[in-house]
């Protein structure tokens, strides 16, 4: 305990976590403004069918790209040792790597994608005027697939080297660009679902060349050269793809939880569906916020595994531990005193109303369960160790199977109970298996990137 306290008490450590923390949260907030932006655009043209294919047709582009986010986590890690280590030549060839990673993504899985637009576009059963908008936009927005893949690269080499103002404004002139070109292409140039489709895509790439003009003037201060032979030899990707393998597997059982959230709900009834839609929003507001404490671990346990400094990993830890385990009860205050509000501010619909009042409870303890789970994931990045998370999510995701099917006679409670207790698992596991790592002295033994 004494030494907890003291860990805690170490001001460096606390300026360090919020230097990297608060641009990350920034970064975080920026995100649904874009969204808001391109649906209030499009509901100010003169169809609903416009709207609609802006909606389905983003929902449809998000599937590629927040399952690749392997791409910014699977960098990071590598890039956080790599600095700890003062090893300049596996810096920049990290960031080699990571582009040209993300490039060939992003090409392939946009190639891949063409052919099967109608066909997904049409599993949500749109009308003839929708279907044909949204495959227009889809068409002209997979265009900003490869720069989306590639600005997390860059986002992700960013973080690792504790750069994460320059994350955040790769992230602004992404969004500020597509902001401008929204208006002037929409409500200027009258181009109508095309016009928002180009703004996003136009935003994306300044986005991207403003990064790789950030990182090129970063580089000058990065000792050695890209190791260019190595980079030919399939031993040196190994590590990488298989740390973003995992990752990826780790999001596609996160995302098939939710989803079945969203799929078991409808079973229930309109109103509830439409109402977990409107508490996971709280779910998803305690995460921006509490994720910029992750990935301020995710540098700060990279650096001091890549140092062999297990002092400072302690600390990081425990101040950046400590500071979101505060923050996970201001959003339980909030739910539970303001939860009603919260609902209010979201929907006017009497039913809808009714459903979420009785399911705020849970929304108030989620975050104090899931805080847990964001700020090992977030050490577990740094390390690199992407299987444990990996099984960590699978064993959560079982759990939560089997649990969602034995309480389903409890309505929609036992849909929040299944959840709540797959949350719960995703912190459980892997405190288990960090503190065996821990007690095997394995965390400062790994060897570090490169």
């Amino acid at each position: 305990m004494p030494s907890i306290l003291a860990d805690w008490r170490h001001r460096p450590t606390h300026r360090r976590v919020w230097a990297l923390a608060i641009p990350m949260i920034l970064s975080n907030l920026t995100v649904p403004l874009v969204a808001l932006v391109d649906s209030t655009v499009a509901g100010h043209l003169p169809h609903a069918s416009d709207l609609g294919a802006v909606a389905v047709g983003s929902a449809v582009y998000a599937l590629p790209v927040w399952s690749m986010g392997f791409l910014r986590m699977g960098t990071t890690g590598f890039a956080a040792q790599a600095c700890g280590a003062g090893d300049g030549p596996a810096l920049r060839t990290i960031l080699a790597q990571a582009l040209l990673l993300a490039a060939a993504a992003g090409l392939l899985v946009g190639a891949l994608m063409w052919p099967l637009l109608p066909w997904l576009i049409g599993l949500m059963h749109p009308s003839a005027a929708l279907g044909t908008l949204g495959l227009d936009y889809l068409h002209l927005r997979l265009a900003g697939l490869p720069a989306a893949l590639l600005n997390y690269a860059l986002a992700g080499w960013f973080i690792g080297k504790h750069d994460t103002r320059t994350t955040l404004a790769i992230l602004l002139v992404t969004n500020l660009a597509n902001i401008a070109l929204n208006l002037l292409l929409v409500p200027g140039l009258k181009l109508g679902v095309p016009g928002i489709a180009l703004a996003s895509v136009a935003g994306e790439w300044c986005g991207t060349l403003f990064g790789l003009a950030r990182a090129r003037q970063a580089l000058r201060s990065v000792s050695g050269r890209v190791d260019r032979a190595a980079m030919r030899r399939w031993p040196h990707w190994r590590p990488l793809l298989a740390v973003n393998r995992d990752i990826f597997l780790r999001t596609l059982a996160l995302e098939a939880v939710f989803f079945s959230v969203s799929l078991l709900g409808t079973r229930l009834g309109d109103a509830v569906v439409a109402a977990n839609a409107l508490l996971l929003n709280g779910l998803l507001l305690a995460a921006f916020g509490l994720d910029g404490l992750a990935n301020a671990i995710e540098a700060l346990c990279g650096h001091a595994i890549g140092s062999r400094d297990a002092t400072a990993l302690r600390r990081a830890l425990v101040v950046a531990g400590g500071w979101a385990w505060l923050g996970s009860l201001g959003f339980v205050v909030l739910f539970a005193l303001g939860g009603h509000l919260f609902v209010d501010l979201q929907t006017s619909l009497p039913a809808v109303r009714a459903v979420a009042y009785h399911a705020l409870p849970w929304l108030a303890v989620l975050p104090l369960v899931g805080v847990w789970s964001y700020l090992l994931d977030g050490l577990f990045v740094g390390a690199t160790r992407a299987r444990e998370m990996r099984d960590g999510m699978l064993l959560s995701t079982a759990l939560f199977a089997v649990l969602a099917w034995s309480c389903r006679g409890w309505g929609n409670d036992g849909l929040w109970f299944a959840f709540l207790a797959f949350m719960a698992m995703r912190g459980l596991s892997l405190g288990l298996i960090a503190f065996r790592l821990h007690r095997r002295q394995a965390w400062i033994a790994m060897p570090s990137a490169g």
